[in-house]
C-alpha cells in the first residue's frame, strides 16, 4: 500500500489534527514531567554539553552513555580519526557530537545538522561555542513525525556541503523514521559529499529471515505489520514513527551509489536476536574510487 493509501485509512480513525494535538499534549506532558529534574540537576551541577531532560527529544536510554557507545563504534568499527572531517546527518540536540568534542582534533571538524530548530539552537550555544570547529545547520526538511511544518521534501533536499568533503559520516536512528524516496536521495547526497574511500556508519532496522521470525514469535520489542511501498512501519497514522527495510533492499540502493557494505553487519537486539551489538542495526559502508 502507498503512503497516502496507507494515512488514508488511519485518518478513518484518529483524523489528522487530533494525532498531531496529542503529539503536542505528549510533548508537554514530557517538559512538565522532567522540568522537576531539570531544576535538581541544574542545583547539582549538570554537564555542560547534556541537554536538560525535558528538551531531550531523541531516542531513549542514557543520554551520554549511548552518545560514548557510539563514539567507539566510530572508532573503533569506522576508523575515524581526530583530524577527519565528520558529517552528522540528523544530529539531534548533539548526543553524537558532545563525546566527539574530546576525540577531535583542533584540525578536526565536525558539521551536523537536523530538521528540529530547538536542538540546533541549543547545539549552537552549547556546544559550537566552546568548541569553534563544531557546527550545526537547521534543515527545514517535512517529516510528519518530527518537523510537519517543514518547507523541503527529504527527496529533494542536498547536503550543505561540497562534493568528496567529507572523511566520515554518520545517521543514527534516521533512517529509521524516512520513507523510500528520502533514502534513496540521502544515500545519494552521503555518496556525493564523502570522498572517495571516505566512510559512513548508519542504523536502521533491517528485515531478513532472522528478524521476521522473531517479529512472528512476538520476541521484537516492535511490530512492523503495516506494509507501505518498500517498507514497513509500526503506526499507520504515523509511518515515520519507525520504519523497516529488507536488508537485500537496502544492499541494493547502498550498491547503486557505489557505497560498499563492510561485511559483516552488525544486527541488533531491537527484534529480540540473542546476539547482538546494540539496539539497531549497524551498516558501515566505503565509498568506492
Amino acid at each position: 500500500m502507498s503512503v497516502r493509501g496507507l494515512r488514508a485509512r488511519a485518518k478513518g480513525s484518529i483524523p489528522r489534527p487530533v494525532r498531531h494535538a496529542l503529539r503536542v499534549v505528549n510533548r508537554a506532558a514530557h517538559r512538565i514531567y522532567y522540568a522537576l529534574v531539570d531544576t535538581v540537576e541544574s542545583i547539582r551541577g549538570r554537564d555542560t554539553l547534556t541537554p536538560p531532560r525535558s528538551r531531550i527529544f531523541v531516542g531513549g536510554g542514557d543520554f551520554r552513555q549511548v552518545g560514548e557507545e557510539f563514539r567507539h563504534y566510530f572508532v573503533d568499527l569506522g576508523h575515524l580519526q581526530p583530524d577527519d572531517r565528520v558529517l552528522d546527518v540528523g544530529c539531534g540536540i548533539g548526543r553524537m557530537a558532545a563525546p566527539l568534542t574530546g576525540y577531535l582534533s583542533q584540525r578536526g571538524e565536525y558539521w551536523g545538522f537536523d530538521i528540529v530548530k530547538e536542538g540546533i539552537d541549543w547545539c549552537r550555544t552549547a556546544i559550537a561555542g566552546p568548541f569553534p570547529n563544531f557546527h550545526f545547520e537547521h534543515a527545514d526538511v517535512f517529516n510528519e513525525h518530527y518537523n510537519p511544518a517543514g518547507t523541503h521534501r527529504a527527496s529533494e533536499y542536498r547536503f550543505p556541503h561540497e562534493d568528496s568533503s567529507i572523511d566520515f559520516a554518520f545517521l543514527t536512528s534516521v533512517f529509521t523514521h524516512m520513507l523510500p524516496p528520502d533514502i534513496e536521495n540521502y544515500l545519494s547526497e552521503i555518496s556525493r559529499v564523502m570522498r572517495p574511500g571516505g566512510r559512513c556508519l548508519m542504523t536502521l532496522f533491517l528485515l531478513n529471515d532472522e528478524s521476521r521470525g522473531c517479529m512472528k514469535d512476538r520476541l521484537s520489542t516492535l511490530d512492523f505489520a503495516h506494509a507501505i511501498d518498500e517498507c514497513f512501519t509500526i503506526d499507520a497514522g504515523d509511518p515515520e514513527a519507525a520504519l523497516a527495510y529488507g536488508e537485500d533492499a537496502i544492499r541494493a540502493r547502498l550498491a547503486a551509489v557505489r557505497l560498499q557494505v563492510d561485511e559483516p553487519i552488525r544486527f541488533g537486539s531491537w527484534c529480540g536476536r540473542r546476539s547482538f551489538l546494540s539496539y539497531q542495526d549497524i551498516i558501515l559502508v566505503t565509498k568506492g574510487d
